[in-house]
C-alpha cells in the first residue's frame, strides 16, 4: 500500500508540475508562431499532426480537430516530462535546491528535445519544426526547462516559510 501511496504523490507532483509548463510551452509556440509567420495557432495545430497527419501543420485557425488536439498532445507530453523531471529532481527542488533544480529543468527539457528529434519516428515528433524556426523552437524548449521547476520550487519555498513561521 505504500508504493501506491508513493506512486499517487508522484503522479500528483508530475500533474501539478505539468500545468504550468504546459501552459507556459503553448503559449510560447503560439508567440513565436506570430513572429515566425503572423499565425499564433499554427504550431499548436502542428502538433496534432500525430493524429491527423501533415496537413495539420498547414491549419493555420483555431479549431476543435486541430488546436484542440495540438493542446492536449502537447499537455500530455510535457506531463511526462514532468514525471521524469519530478523522479529525479523534484525531491531536490522543493527543499530548495534552486540550483538542481535549475539544472534538472535544463536536463530534462534537452532529453525531451533529442526524444522528440531524434529518437521517436517522425509522425510522432511534436510537429513544432513544421511553423517554427529553429530560434523558435529553441525558445519552446527552453521555455519548458523553466517551467518545470516552478512548482517544486514554490511548494518547497512555501514549506519552509511554514515551518520558519511556526
Amino acid at each position: 500500500m505504500n508504493s501506491l501511496l508513493q506512486l499517487h504523490r508522484l503522479v500528483s507532483r508530475a500533474m501539478r508540475t505539468a500545468l504550468p509548463a504546459s501552459a507556459v510551452t503553448t503559449a510560447v509556440a503560439a508567440i513565436c508562431g506570430r513572429r515566425d509567420d503572423g499565425e499564433p495557432i499554427a504550431p499548436v495545430n502542428a502538433i496534432s499532426h500525430i493524429v491527423w497527419g501533415d496537413t495539420a501543420a498547414e491549419q493555420d485557425d483555431a479549431s476543435i480537430q486541430y488546436t484542440a488536439v495540438g493542446t492536449v498532445l502537447n499537455t500530455m507530453a510535457v506531463t511526462s516530462w514532468s514525471l521524469v523531471y519530478e523522479v529525479f529532481f523534484g525531491k531536490l527542488a522543493r527543499k530548495g535546491n534552486v540550483a538542481t533544480a535549475v539544472l534538472g529543468g535544463v536536463a530534462v527539457a534537452g532529453l525531451a528535445y533529442v526524444t522528440d528529434y531524434h529518437v521517436v519516428p517522425k509522425r510522432l515528433t511534436p510537429g513544432f519544426e513544421k511553423r517554427l524556426s529553429p530560434t523558435s523552437m529553441l525558445l519552446v524548449y527552453s521555455a519548458l526547462a523553466v517551467s518545470l521547476p516552478l512548482v517544486s520550487l514554490l511548494e518547497g519555498h512555501a514549506t519552509s516559510k511554514g515551518r520558519r513561521n511556526q
